[in-house]
């Protein structure tokens, strides 16, 4: 941390072809080893695909999907006395935002299929109708903090 003046959120340019910087974060998410060019191809090639086999605008499919993978509340070990608790706790919307795209990424790489950009179509898809393994994640987060609400008291 910085003495001397506060650091400068510089933002993230749009992407070019849907103009969203939501599909830009997706891109600099999916990258490996810095290169972008192929993580760019990889999620235009995905969203391509996406609006063939859904039929409507791919960039709308691609935010529904996300919107219902972003968990509302997690879970956060807490140190009360010699006992750990998980307590569950409201996440901020950059955090949902950025464990959606984390899951639906992961979940597209576990997948079976021919290339990335299939897998990640599929994943997108499932996300979309709410099935899938990013959207069960989702659920299992919900659950754990249902679950562990009585200790909801120890949150601060």
């Amino acid at each position: 941390m910085g003495r001397k003046k506060k650091t400068v959120d510089r933002g993230i340019a749009p992407d070019p072809k849907y103009n969203s910087v939501v599909v830009s974060k997706f891109v600099n998410r999916m990258m490996w080893e810095g290169k972008r060019s192929i993580g760019l191809r990889i999620v235009h090639g995905a969203l391509g695909i996406l609006q063939q086999k859904a039929e409507k605008e791919p960039l709308e499919v691609f935010l529904k999907a996300l919107d219902n993978v972003k968990p509302m509340i997690e879970v956060k070990s807490r140190r009360v006395g010699g006992a750990t608790y998980q307590v569950p706790v409201e996440i901020r919307e950059t955090r949902r935002e950025a464990l959606g795209m984390r899951w639906l990424i992961t979940a597209a790489r576990s997948r079976s299929g021919r290339g990335m950009e299939e897998r990640l179509a599929a994943e997108l898809l499932d996300a979309y109708n709410n099935t899938g393994t990013a959207f069960k994640k989702k659920e299992d987060t919900h659950k754990m903090a249902e679950a562990n609400k009585a200790f909801a008291h120890y949150r601060w």
